[in-house]
């Protein structure tokens, strides 16, 4: 079978940013209103007084500084906290195909190729703007693609997925080049007003090339040593917003149905579950983790990912080892590795290997290994 290479990457970027000190503002001047609003039941023990939250709360949970979203008076409008969107016509581009391409087109760029040079388009993300058409054909119309396109979802692992899917598809002859696209509105499914989890998500874009190794243009090429994915149930992270809502009575004050999870359960299942799978990755293809010098997480939480270096290494972590884009980004679901990746190869040396590793809801674990060209 033929080698296989991650010939280019693009990264859209979403034009506003929220400060973790503009989100607190919000999100407690959401809190002061609504015990205010409910003062009479709170005291009668019939609802719980929502805590205000605050930056070092924040930072300390997570490592997040701000994120980029696609609007942001919506979110920090303490009356309404989601973002607000404009409504688009059928014959129109819809918003996530519009960033996809985008991020489609950068990454064409860098991989010296056209858009009818593609033949495939795989669009993953942790959500979907609409069932169907799926986003991935009208990607593949927006950049003139040949072939076929389809979608996917496996939450945070989405990337990683569907890089798997393209390379088995250039490795077998059945495609020459694929398009994965990964745009993650993850500001619309995020439940803005739970101290929880209200300062996890940005919004952001990114694609990557998959080619034939033999045919790339590109003097920035990896060649995909191997993938790896495992799956295994957990209710741990969920979202249950989807077509069937409609028809369940539910109450009209009941929490959001979007985005929730239990986050210190996650925390101590899947943190060693991705570990062991790096582990066993590498193992299978001949490596130790020593002999990696660079790991592009799953940016979701800065202690998930410094756990994950200290049980491969047996050393604290840095950003030489596991760059961090968390920190200005937020969680970007599927793309967070992959902005890792797209903004920290540059200083890798001929030969040197690193792995792209995926993990979230399912739970899902996907990882990539790489060697620089």
């Amino acid at each position: 079978m033929t080698a296989v290479v991650i010939s280019g990457t693009g990264l859209f970027q979403a034009p506003h940013v929220i400060t973790n000190a503009e989100l607190v503002e919000a999100f407690n001047a959401y809190t002061e209103r609504y015990n205010a609003e409910h003062a009479v039941a709170i005291a009668a023990g019939e609802r719980e007084p929502l805590s205000p939250s605050s930056v070092e709360f924040i930072e300390k949970a997570s490592g997040i500084k701000q994120r980029f979203v696609m609007d942001k008076a919506g979110v920090l409008d303490p009356a309404r906290m989601y973002p607000k969107f404009e409504p688009r016509p059928d014959d129109q581009m819809s918003l996530m195909a519009e960033i996809g391409v985008d991020a489609a087109q950068k990454a064409l760029a860098a991989a010296g190729r056209e858009g009818h040079e593609i033949d495939a388009v795989i669009c993953g993300a942790s959500n979907m703007q609409r069932a169907y058409p799926a986003m991935a054909v009208e990607i593949q119309q927006g950049i003139g693609a040949q072939g076929y396109g389809f979608d996917m979802n496996v939450a945070c692992s989405t990337a990683t997925f569907a890089i798997e899917q393209a390379y088995n598809a250039v490795r077998s002859g059945s495609a020459r080049r694929v398009l994965v696209v990964n745009p993650e509105i993850t500001s619309a499914h995020l439940e803005w007003r739970d101290r929880d989890c209200h300062f996890i998500f940005g919004d952001v874009c990114t694609a990557t090339v998959v080619e034939r190794a033999d045919e790339a243009r590109s003097s920035d090429c990896f060649e995909i040593l191997g993938t790896k994915l495992s799956t295994q149930f957990s209710n741990n992270i969920r979202n249950n917003f989807g077509f069937m809502n409609r028809c369940e009575d539910t109450p009209h004050d009941a929490r959001d149905k979007t985005f929730r999870q239990e986050g210190r359960k996650v925390f101590k299942e899947v943190v060693p579950m991705a570990a062991a799978h790096i582990s066993a990755h590498l193992e299978a293809l001949g490596f130790t983790a020593p002999q990696v010098r660079r790991f592009w997480l799953h940016q979701a939480n800065l202690g998930m990912n410094q756990f994950i270096i200290r049980k491969l290494l047996g050393q604290e972590p840095d950003a030489e080892v596991a760059p961090l884009i968390l920190d200005r980004y937020a969680n970007t679901s599927s793309a967070g590795s992959i902005i890792a990746f797209h903004e920290t190869r540059g200083d890798m040396a001929k030969g040197d290997l690193g792995v792209i590793c995926s993990f979230g809801a399912g739970y899902s674990i996907g990882s990539v290994l790489l060697r620089r060209q």
